[in-house]
């Protein structure tokens, strides 16, 4: 292997490398360029096959509400041999004097208003901790993020007893009431990180407008709080639909009970279980929190990413 002389532009020559050295780099950058393939399709390859496992529970569970009982759990074919429309026919009817209209009505109402008690008690509890200054805020601040630490279960016990000494048990009450005082520490959380992300300038601008706290928080801060707003709703759509635990608790009558209620209600551990029926109306639960996620995931992704929370 000789090094080459080459004449450059100022009429003085230069060496140049080998043929060897060319050669050699060559060949390691086309190996690199060639084992970037091979490594993308053994990614897509194993993010494949980790979809399919996550994903095949819900398409088996959407596959059995068209088959009989009796194919359900002797056939894993996602495809039913027939296709029936008879367990969403009698699912919307099972439980006796409802249909399944009621649940999903006491469903959204509950929904609906944990939703709005979040977003008002929150956002004016964040707007405290990020803007005011008052004596404890740190302490209160810190207090309120140890409640993240602490178990539902701890404060059960004596949250039933307050509710039944005010008449309040079988009612929507205890369901509804606690999101209007702020009791999420999440969301609480979540909004003071964006607040504190957003200019003072502003708050002094609209203060020397003559503007006080309500009128910054409303006409400035709350128009910029939008994603985690959004946030904020998706989340408590999702976490209150699904709830089962204080529904059990709280809902005794079947006139009162929500969707994850009226779903366990064909579960019998005496005689047969009518899954089909189960599984229809599962379907059909699913149907508004797909919608929910789907509608609002361009808010969600930037409601955390512009809070600081990784």
């Amino acid at each position: 292997m000789t090094d080459t002389l080459r004449v450059n532009d100022a009429g003085t020559t230069a060496p140049v490398a080998s043929l060897g050295a060319q050669d050699k780099g060559g060949r390691m950058g086309r190996n690199r360029s060639t084992g970037r393939p091979v490594r993308s399709v053994i990614k897509h390859l194993i993010l494949i096959v980790a979809s399919i496992i996550m994903v095949y529970p819900l398409l088996w569970m959407l596959s059995s509400s068209f088959k009989p009982v009796n194919e359900i759990f002797t056939s894993t074919s996602l495809i039913p041999r027939t296709l029936k429309l008879s367990n969403y026919v009698r699912g919307w009817s099972a439980i006796p004097g409802f249909t399944f209209a009621r649940f999903f009505i006491n469903s959204v109402t509950i929904t609906v208003g944990a939703i709005l008690g979040n977003l008002i008690s929150c956002s004016m509890a964040a707007y405290a901790f990020a803007r005011l200054k008052f004596r404890g805020r740190g302490i209160f601040f810190s207090i309120m993020l140890m409640t993240l630490m602490l178990p539902y279960h701890v404060t059960v016990v004596p949250q039933y007893i307050m509710f039944s000494k005010l008449h309040f048990v079988n009612t929507f009450v205890p369901l509804v009431l606690p999101k209007f005082l702020a009791t999420d520490a999440f969301f609480v959380f979540l909004m003071v990180q964006f607040i504190r992300g957003l200019p003072r300038e502003l708050d002094e601008a609209a203060r020397i407008d003559g503007c006080g706290h309500f009128r910054i928080f409303v006409n400035i801060i709350l128009p910029l709080m939008v994603p985690a707003l959004a946030t904020t709703t998706i989340f408590t759509f999702i976490w209150t639909w699904n709830d089962f635990f204080q529904s059990l608790i709280y809902l005794t009558q079947p006139a009162n009970f929500t969707v994850p209620l009226a779903l366990n209600s064909f579960l019998d551990t005496t005689s047969g279980s009518d899954w089909g029926s189960m599984f229809a109306m599962s379907v059909l639960s699913l149907v508004p929190v797909f919608v929910a996620f789907l509608l609002g995931q361009r808010f969600l992704v930037r409601g955390i990413a512009t809070t600081g929370i990784k």
